[in-house]
């Protein structure tokens, strides 16, 4: 499984730059890809012939038509090859070639799948795909069997057919995704639920986040680290001693998280962001994307307001162009307001998570991954 239902690149400190919403090309999953591959594939390897472009029906009824980028028919055994085409999301599996190879069974042994090359497979649990199984995630298990199978009843065949998905170069585009960390090894998944790529779906994102925290409950992991960035990550993991399987990628999507646990509890939950992100929390802001919400620095101010900020001090702080600004503000007057953004941030996390078992504490670091503040 990759981050994000279409991959999307690990979190970094900084926010992600998104496009207008409007004029932006849709793409394929690379379920829907595997899929057509795979109908185009076994249709050769019954009739001889491969259809070009082939047809495929998506779960909501529509029905793309796929090039094939090459073909092979040998003794036993078809394969078919599509291009993905992400359209104009930030996918770091578009370009990539999905592959179908088929080859039927004896009687009786039913539709199995295959991992080939650069397809990972499961090896923790928690994850929708049971461990040692390729990393072929239900909808396009469906989708694909749904294929075969309609295709061996038109000619009077039974479903016994080994369906083998790869994808070349897939290990190393792996590394770019969220699969090691969820104990998919060697390769891509084979994701998608509607067979329709979004451009820069928050769904997708927070689809990867459940994902993570399912593994974690599978594992009995007591303590799950959520992030905004890479930075405040490494920080607070070190803080912490936490192994790599107990990092979630927040990102931004705080509220994708902490509704999620609200249900399925971990034992203890930190949270960790840089002094703006964390402020936003701290506002009661669940997405801290810069487009979706904006620190107030009057809120800032109401935290540390009293006897010991003078006026001037004051005015400057709430007319400060950046947090980071307002943040060294602070240092320059001796007041600690990243300590109250980190207790404030921790009040906004708990009141979210509404009663759920989850014991919270928040990590505010600055852009060099100093810690300086620590809520608990």
């Amino acid at each position: 499984m990759k981050k994000a239902a279409t991959s999307a690149l690990p979190s970094g400190e900084t926010d992600r730059v998104d496009k207008p919403d409007s004029h932006l090309r849709t793409g394929w999953t690379t379920g829907a890809c595997a899929t057509a591959a795979t109908k185009a594939a076994l249709t050769a390897l019954i009739t001889g012939a491969f259809p070009d472009p082939v047809s495929i029906r998506l779960p909501r009824g529509e029905e793309p038509a796929f090039a094939l980028s090459f073909e092979t028919l040998g003794d036993g055994y078809a394969t078919a090859g599509i291009v993905k085409d992400a359209g104009d999301d930030p996918d770091v599996t578009h370009g990539a070639t999905v592959v179908a190879s088929v080859r039927p069974l004896p009687p009786g042994s039913g539709i199995h799948f295959a991992a080939g090359d650069g397809v990972g497979t499961v090896t923790r649990p928690g994850l929708p795909i049971g461990v040692g199984e390729p990393a072929i995630n239900p909808v396009p298990r469906s989708m694909m069997t749904a294929v075969a199978e309609e295709l061996c009843a038109a000619h009077g065949l039974p479903a016994d057919v080994e369906i083998c998905i790869s994808i070349p170069g897939g290990a190393e585009i792996a590394e770019k995704t969220w699969n090691p960390r969820l104990g998919i090894i060697g390769g891509l998944s084979v994701l998608g639920t509607t067979g329709i790529v979004h451009p820069f779906s928050c769904a997708a994102w927070i689809h990867s986040i459940h994902r993570g925290i399912d593994v974690a409950r599978a594992e009995g992991t007591p303590h799950v680290l959520g992030a905004t960035g890479s930075t405040s990550e490494k920080a607070a993991q070190v803080f912490h001693n936490l192994a790599d399987g107990a990092l979630l990628d927040m990102g931004d999507f705080a509220g994708g998280l902490l509704k999620y646990l609200r249900v399925h509890p971990v034992p203890r939950l930190t949270l960790a962001g840089g002094f703006a992100k964390m402020a936003k929390l701290a506002q009661g802001a669940l997405d801290l994307h810069s487009s979706r919400s904006q620190v107030d620095n009057a809120f800032l101010v109401s935290l540390i307001d009293g006897p010991t900020l003078p006026p001037d001090a004051k005015e400057r702080m709430l007319n400060a162009n950046t947090a980071l600004e307002l943040l060294e503000l602070s240092h320059e007057n001796s007041i600690d307001i990243a300590s109250a953004v980190a207790t404030r941030a921790r009040r906004t996390a708990i009141d979210t998570l509404r009663g759920a078992e989850v014991s919270v504490d928040v990590i505010v670091t600055d852009r060099q991954g100093k810690i300086i503040a620590h809520a608990i």
